[in-house]
C-alpha cells in the first residue's frame, strides 16, 4: 500500500488556513496544522471545519490541528508561516528580532521531527528567515527554500494582464532578487503572447506597473488595515511543495541559496530554481544587462544587511 504524503503546516492563521485547504483539494496528501498552546483552538477549529468540507468535494485528505510538534514527524513537506507581520512604526530590525525568536524555536523541533522534510519559508523578513532556517537546522541546501518570487511574480503577471486587457495565461514574467521593495521584475523578459511587453505597454505604464509590484505587499496592508496578503502567499507555497511533491519540475522564482551564481556566496535570494524530488535540484542563471546586474546587486545588499542584523 502506499502510503499518503504527509504535510506539515508550521502556523495556523490565515496563510496557514489557506494552505490546508489547498493541500486537500489538490490531494497532495494529510495535513497537519500546528500552532503554539495558546492558538491550539485555532489549528483545530480549522482543522475540523476544513474536514466537515471534506464529503462536499469529495476529498481523502485527513486534517488535523496540534500544539504538539510530534504529530508532525515524519512530513514530507513542512510550510512555515508562523511570525508577525510588519506593523505601524515597526522597523525591520524590529521585525527581524520577533520573527527570528520563533524560527529560532521551530528549527531544532522540525530537525528533530521532520529531518527530511522539504522546507519552505513565508515567514518575514523572507530572504533572512529562510537563511536563519537553514543556519540553524543545518538541512541541505536543496532542503530549504523562501518564497516570495512565486507571489512577486504572480503580482506582476497580474498587473501587466490588467493593464493590457488580456488572459494572465499569455503574460510570461520574472522577479528576481530579495522580497522587498529592491526586488527586480526584470522588464526585458516581459512577454505578452510572445510579444516584448515594450512593444504593447508604454514605458511609464511599465514603469508604474514595476512600482506597484514593489509596493504590493504594502498594498494590501494598507487595505486590510489589520492584517496583510494571505490567499496569494498560500497559493504560491502550495505550488512549490506540489512540484516537489509530485516531481513536476517545475521551474520557478525562489529564495534559494546561492554558491557563486549571479556573483553571490552564501545567501538566500530570489532567482530562477528547479523544484522537484530532490528539492531545489538547479539554479538558473538568467544573462542579465548592466542595469538589471545593479539592480540585483542593491537587492542582494538590502539582504545581506538583514541578515547580518540576526543575532545568533
Amino acid at each position: 500500500m502506499v502510503k499518503r504524503k504527509k504535510i506539515a503546516l508550521i502556523g495556523a492563521g490565515q496563510i496557514g488556513g489557506n494552505l490546508a485547504l489547498l493541500a486537500a483539494q489538490k490531494q497532495l496528501g494529510d495535513v497537519v496544522l500546528y500552532d503554539v498552546e495558546k492558538a491550539l483552538g485555532l489549528a483545530k477549529g480549522k482543522a475540523l471545519d476544513l474536514n466537515q468540507l471534506r464529503a462536499v468535494d469529495g476529498l481523502d485528505s485527513m486534517l488535523s490541528g496540534t500544539s504538539d510538534f510530534k504529530d508532525l514527524e515524519g512530513a514530507d513537506v513542512a510550510i512555515v508561516t508562523a511570525g508577525i507581520p510588519r506593523k505601524p512604526g515597526m522597523s525591520r530590525e524590529d521585525l527581524t528580532e520577533v520573527n527570528l525568536g520563533i524560527v529560532k524555536d521551530v528549527a531544532p523541533k522540525l530537525k528533530q521531527y521532520c529531518p527530511n522534510a522539504f522546507s519552505i519559508v513565508l515567514t518575514n523578513p523572507l530572504d533572512a528567515m529562510v537563511h536563519a532556517l537553514w543556519k540553524l537546522t543545518g538541512f541541505a541546501k536543496k532542503q530549504v527554500v523562501g518564497m516570495a518570487g512565486v507571489l512577486d511574480t504572480s503580482r506582476f503577471r497580474f498587473f501587466i494582464s490588467e493593464a493590457v486587457g488580456c488572459s494572465i495565461e499569455d503574460v510570461h514574467a520574472l522577479v528576481l532578487g530579495g522580497h522587498g521593495d529592491d526586488m527586480v521584475p526584470l522588464v526585458r523578459q516581459c512577454s505578452v503572447g510572445g510579444i516584448p511587453l515594450a512593444e504593447v505597454l508604454s514605458p511609464d505604464k511599465i514603469d508604474a506597473i514595476v512600482k506597484r509590484t514593489r509596493e504590493g505587499g504594502a498594498e494590501l496592508v494598507k487595505l486590510y488595515q489589520t492584517g496583510s496578503a494571505y490567499f496569494a502567499p498560500a497559493a504560491s507555497a502550495m505550488q512549490m511543495a506540489e512540484s516537489y511533491l509530485l516531481d513536476r519540475k517545475r521551474v520557478l522564482p525562489a529564495a534559494a541559496l546561492l554558491e557563486g551564481e549571479y556573483g553571490i556566496q552564501g545567501y538566500f535570494i530570489g532567482v530562477p530554481v528547479q523544484i522537484g524530488a530532490g528539492g531545489v535540484e538547479r539554479v538558473f542563471e538568467v544573462k542579465l544587462n548592466e542595469d538589471e546586474r545593479a539592480m540585483l546587486e542593491r537587492s542582494f545588499i538590502s539582504v545581506k544587511k538583514t541578515v547580518e542584523t540576526i543575532r545568533w
